[in-house]
C-alpha cells in the first residue's frame, strides 16, 4: 500500500500540495506509457503538426480526426505550406469536419507565423496565445506537448478528472475555466514529463473518468480520489442544463439543369462561410409549400414546378439547430442568379467544387441525387 498523500479532508480542496501533485504525476505516467491509445498524432513531436491536431480536436471526436489529421499533414506538412495555400485548399482539405471557423484561423495563424515569427511557433503558452484561433487550453498543449514544458491545459476532461480527484462540488469551481484547476494541473506536470503529464490527464478522461459511468476499477488515481472515497463520483461534475438551441427553418433549392445542381458559395460571414451549399431561403412561420415568389426574387428565367423531397435535413450546429426542406426546380438557364456578384457552379454527381462541400450540403445532396434515379 503507497503512502496517502496529504490529508482526507471531508470538505472540497481547491488545490494541490506539493505531496499530492507529486502521487498524481507518479501514478500517471506509467499508467499512460502502458495503456495510451495510439492515434497518429501522438507519433510526432512536431509543434505544427500537434497545433492541427488539437484545433481539429476541439468539438470533433477523435475517431473523425484520425480520418482527417494525417491527409490534411500530407496535404500541408509544414506552416510555410498551410499559409500560401488558397483558402478554398485549406477548406475543401477541412470539407466534412465542421466548424470551418477552426480551419480559416488555423490559416491565418499560419501565414502570422510565416510573416512574423519565421516560420516558427513560439515554445511558451504566452507567445503561442498571441497567434490567431489560438487559446488558453490549445497553447498549453502545444507548449507541454510539443516542447515538454509545464504550461497547464485544461479541457473539459481534465476538469473532471481534476475535480472529481479533489471532490470540488461547487460547479462554478468545477469549469475548465475555474484557476484552480489551471494551478492544479500546473502542479501536477511540475512533477515530471509535462508531455506525457498533459496527455494522460486528458486520456484519463477520454477513457476512463467519463462523465457518466466513470471506471474507477481501472482508475490509477482511484486510490486517493476523494469523489470516489466520498461515494460522489456520479454527482461531480454537476450537470449543467443547457438552454435548447433555437430552430430555424429553410428551402434548400435543388435547380436542376442538364443533371446538373446549382451551388453557390456563402458569403465571409456567418455558418458555413465562404461554403458551397445549395441557395437557401428562409421558410416563414406558418409556411408549408414553397414560395415561388420568394424563389423568383433570387432565381432568373422560367421554373418549372416546386417539388419538395422527404422528410427534411436536420443538421444542428453549436448554438442552433437548422431543418432544411429540399425543393427541386429545373431551371432552362445554366446562369439563373438575379444576383451577379454571388459566386456559383453547376455540380454533377460525384463531382467536387473548389474548397469542398461541408457536411449540410453532402447531406443535402444525397437527397437530391437520390430522387433523380427514381
Amino acid at each position: 500500500m503507497s503512502r496517502k498523500p496529504g490529508s482526507a479532508a471531508s470538505k472540497p480542496r481547491r488545490g494541490f500540495d506539493r505531496e499530492r501533485a507529486q502521487w498524481v504525476a507518479s501514478a500517471l505516467t506509467p499508467w499512460f506509457l502502458a495503456t495510451q491509445r495510439d492515434l497518429s498524432w501522438r507519433r510526432t513531436r512536431d509543434p505544427y503538426a500537434v497545433w492541427v491536431s488539437e484545433v481539429m480536436l476541439q468539438q470533433t471526436r477523435v475517431e473523425t480526426v484520425e480520418r482527417y489529421w494525417s491527409e490534411f499533414i500530407t496535404r500541408f506538412p509544414d506552416v510555410g505550406t498551410l499559409a500560401a495555400a488558397e483558402t478554398d485548399e485549406v477548406l475543401a482539405a477541412w470539407s466534412g469536419l465542421g466548424y470551418y471557423r477552426r480551419a480559416r484561423l488555423l490559416h491565418q495563424g499560419a501565414k502570422l507565423v510565416v510573416a512574423e515569427l519565421g516560420a516558427q511557433l513560439p515554445r511558451d503558452a504566452e507567445g503561442l496565445r498571441r497567434i490567431p484561433g489560438i487559446g488558453a487550453y490549445t497553447a498549453g498543449a502545444i507548449a507541454s506537448i510539443a516542447y515538454d514544458q509545464p504550461e497547464p491545459l485544461v479541457d473539459g476532461n481534465v476538469a473532471r478528472v481534476l475535480a472529481r480527484f479533489e471532490a470540488v462540488a461547487t460547479p462554478s469551481e468545477q469549469l475548465a475555466t475555474a484557476p484552480w484547476l489551471w494551478d492544479g494541473c500546473a502542479a501536477i506536470l511540475r512533477e515530471g514529463s509535462p508531455r506525457i503529464l498533459g496527455q494522460a490527464l486528458m486520456e484519463l478522461g477520454a477513457t476512463v473518468c467519463t462523465p457518466r459511468a466513470p471506471r474507477c476499477a481501472a482508475c490509477p488515481l482511484a486510490e486517493h480520489c476523494r469523489a470516489k472515497a466520498a461515494g460522489v463520483t456520479a454527482e461531480i461534475p454537476a450537470v449543467r442544463e443547457r438552454a435548447a438551441s433555437p430552430t430555424e427553418r429553410w428551402w434548400a433549392l435543388a435547380l436542376m439543369h442538364d443533371d446538373a445542381v446549382l451551388l453557390v458559395q456563402r458569403g465571409e460571414a456567418g455558418l458555413l462561410a465562404r461554403m458551397w451549399c445549395l441557395p437557401l431561403v428562409a421558410i416563414p412561420e406558418a409556411s408549408t409549400v414553397p414560395d415561388r415568389t420568394a424563389v423568383a426574387a433570387i432565381v432568373m428565367g422560367k421554373l418549372g414546378s416546386l417539388r419538395p423531397i422527404g422528410a427534411p435535413v436536420v443538421h444542428v450546429f453549436t448554438h442552433r439547430r437548422w431543418e432544411v426542406h429540399v425543393v427541386v426546380a429545373s431551371v432552362r438557364s445554366a446562369t439563373p442568379l438575379r444576383d451577379p456578384l454571388t459566386p456559383q457552379t453547376w455540380l454533377r454527381e460525384h463531382e467536387r467544387p473548389a474548397g469542398g462541400l461541408p457536411t449540410l450540403t453532402r447531406k443535402l445532396l444525397a437527397r437530391v441525387w437520390a430522387q433523380a434515379t427514381v
